[in-house]
Parts: structure tokens; sequence; C-alpha cells
């Protein structure tokens, strides 16, 4: 029987994907798993995965179509089968059948749906991965040729432009004569525009800091037995699969998630959602903004593990190829700035979740100690401060106040994440 491949959500805010390309072709055989095209969104260009095995029969859109999240993209079914549309379609809302039925107007390109930066001419198309990587490196986008659909300047577009020393001059600005006036003047004002992904991070925050009732409740960590913990496995461990701080934390959080139900929650209407998997967000920097990835059922996991698919996660969404996996179901999320010699900062919830955790520097600081029937005495220690927001309508300061102690159990006795 045949089945509907649609357009996925990547995410809280995502509303619609465009299409890139089609990696199979109608006739095409086609195995479950399998890439069946590129779709590109405000975050990244992603990969589209068949869930059914069979022979492509229909292409619903066109490469350069902005397609909503849940529209049927393609069909699949068996060698010979007749496919009618429509009968496709029958399990699905009123909404999606109607765009099923009636594919998206291949006359909504990139270009159409795109803002396009008011430096560059409105009529250049080019996706909004090749603009962010112009803008980064200033090249000139009339001095690019589009090999994408229609013309369309891509990613690769930009890099092969980088690579041509004839391009690359011209998309440099010429360095100024030197200037003897006594006085300088001031650089001129620059008006850049917003990418995609900048403006679904405004969009997506500014509804959690308006309609979320936050607060807050910070706490200070004993790492020492943590960093001499990670500094005898990662002396056994090979170069490339050594462990961060953050993945410690990671799995520490989760660990004490199982305590605390409420915190590894979201609200729908009246009522709690308590999640049974532990799923905890990453917040990884990518150009011109951040992601969150996610790794699933992170309780149950070893560090290893837990290291490794970070690593490859984090990668992928900087290099804009995340899977539609890495992204979705997150039930607790986590930002560490630590890595910026941050003391501590606070971190807006990633709706719908319940809170967030934002870590700071694990530091080594001046500490009081007091040994058993002697006078206090002021040593060298590792300590780490980390705040949770949490939503006032699912959890309460107490409960909050509880999940921190109990992650410092955890952190404090580091030999239980090994067990």
């Amino acid at each position: 029987m045949a089945e509907t491949i649609s357009m996925p959500k990547l995410g809280f805010d995502m509303r619609e994907g465009v299409l890139v390309r089609w990696v199979k072709n109608e006739g095409d055989a086609i195995n479950k798993g399998d890439v069946l095209a590129e779709i590109e969104t405000d975050k990244a260009t992603v990969e589209v995965e068949s869930s059914a095995s069979g022979v492509v029969r229909k292409l619903l859109a066109s490469p350069g179509d902005s397609v909503p999240v849940g529209a049927a993209i393609a069909v699949i079914g068996a060698e010979g089968e007749v496919v009618e549309i429509a009968s496709t379609a029958s399990d699905q809302s009123p909404a999606t059948t109607a765009q099923t039925a009636a594919p998206v107007s291949s006359g909504a390109s990139v270009a159409e749906a795109l803002p396009v930066a008011q430096v560059l001419s409105s009529e250049i198309k080019a996706s909004p991965l090749a603009r962010k990587v112009a803008r980064e490196r200033s090249v000139d986008l009339r001095s690019v040729k589009g090999t994408g659909p229609g013309g369309r300047i891509v990613r690769r577009d930009i890099e092969a432009a980088l690579a041509s020393p004839s391009v690359e001059a011209k998309s440099q600005p010429a360095l100024a004569p030197a200037v003897t006036a006594p006085r300088a003047l001031a650089p001129a004002d620059e008006t850049v525009q917003t990418t995609k992904l900048r403006q679904a991070i405004g969009r997506r925050l500014v509804e959690s800091k308006t309609s979320i009732p936050h607060f807050y409740v910070s706490h200070e960590y004993k790492m020492e037995a943590l960093m001499e913990l990670r500094q005898q496995i990662n002396g056994v461990l090979p170069e490339g699969e050594k462990l961060s701080v953050n993945d410690f934390i990671v799995k520490a959080v989760a660990l004490a998630l199982r305590q605390f139900p409420n915190l590894n929650a979201s609200l729908a209407g009246d009522k709690i959602i308590r999640y049974g998997a532990v799923n905890v967000g990453v917040a990884v920097t990518v150009p011109g903004g951040l992601m969150t990835v996610v790794v699933k059922d992170t309780d149950r996991k070893p560090l290893r593990q837990i290291s490794t698919e970070v690593k490859a996660m984090a990668a992928r969404a900087r290099e804009g190829k995340v899977k539609p996996e890495d992204v979705d179901g997150s039930t607790f999320s986590t930002s560490n700035l630590g890595m910026y010699d941050v003391d501590e900062f606070i971190a807006i919830i990633n709706p719908p979740e319940a809170a967030i955790l934002a870590i700071g520097s694990a530091r080594e600081v001046p500490v009081v100690v007091r040994p058993d029937g002697q006078a206090p005495q002021l040593v060298p220690g590792w300590r780490m401060k980390a705040t949770i927001s949490v939503d006032h309508r699912i959890s309460d300061g107490s409960e909050a106040a509880q999940f921190m102690q109990a992650l410092a159990r955890v952190l404090e006795e580091p030999l239980r994440l090994l067990v």
C-alpha cells in the first residue's frame, strides 16, 4: 500500500521547509532509511529519509518550493501500483489533504519566501545558508554564479567563489588609503538583515519570556572529584574520544531528573505531561545563532555514548546537515557557556519544556575548608555555578532547589555516573 512522505517538523516553531533537491526520482527503487530529498529550514539543510521501501511513485513538489510542515512531498508504493493522490491523503487532516491533492505552487520559491538582505539586490536568488556564509566571508553575491535550481545560489557556490582568487579579491573591500588627519572618522553605520535562524530564535524566546513565568535557583558545585575522575578516564581514552566536563553534567542532569518528574515535563492546557523518557537537549553554537541537539534516553546511556552522540550531532548542526532526530524530542535542556570563561548566567526556557539549566565554568578558586579539629584553612578548590530556570506553572522553588541538591550529589560523587 502506498505511503505518503511529509515535510518533517524540525523544531517547535518550524512552519515550512524549502525543497532543495530530490535525491531519488520518480520510478527509482528506494529502501526504508534511504535519503529521499534534501530540505532547507531556517536552521539547516536536512536530509529527509524514506519511511517505507518500494518505488518512488510520485514527487509532489519541485526544487525551490516552500512546503508547509506536514504537507505531502512524495508517495512511495509498490512496483506498478496505481497511486491516487487523493486516496493516499484520506487519513490526514482536511488541511493536509488539500495540500496533498494540490501541491505547493512551484512559484513559491526560496527567493520569494525569505527576506533578502538590504545590502544585496532583491533579485538575487540564494539560499539562507548561502547568504549567511556570504555575509560571514564578505562575498558579494552579485559576483557568484548559482548552480542550484533555477540558478539559485547555494552554499557550494559560495565555497567555490572563495576558492577563486579573482572572485575573492572582488568580494573583499579594498583597504582605505592611510589617513593623515589628526582625528579618525568613526566607521559608517551598517544595516544587516537578520537571518531566518535569528528570527526564529527571537520569536521563540519572546514567546517564552512573555508567556512563561520564569523563576531561578542557583547552586555552586564542588567539582574536585569529577575533574580528577575525568582526568583518569581521559588518560586511557584515544584522542577524539575524550570526555568533556559537559558530558558528565548532561549524564548527571538525566540521573537527577529521574527523581523530579515535574521538571522533565511540559504543560498542556490544565494538565502536566510528565515524560517517561529523559531526553536532554544540549545547546550548540552554530553560525548565526544556536541549536539544541537531543540525547535520547540520556539517563540510560553510558558517558562515552553520550559524548560520541553529542560530538556527532554538534558537527552536523554546525555543517547545516542535522537529521530530524537530532533536534526533536527534548524533555529538558542545558546551556553551557563554561568554555567561554563565564562565571554564571541564566537561560530562557525552551518551550514547551518545564526547565533549562545554565552552566558556568568549572574554576579553581580559593575555598575555605575546616579539617577535623583544626582551624579553617584557605586552599585551592574546583567550583562551578549553575542556575536552573523553571516554569512556575509546573513547579516551585523548593522542588527546583531539591533538584539542584540531587544534582550536587551526583556531580560531587561522580562514580554514580559510571554505575
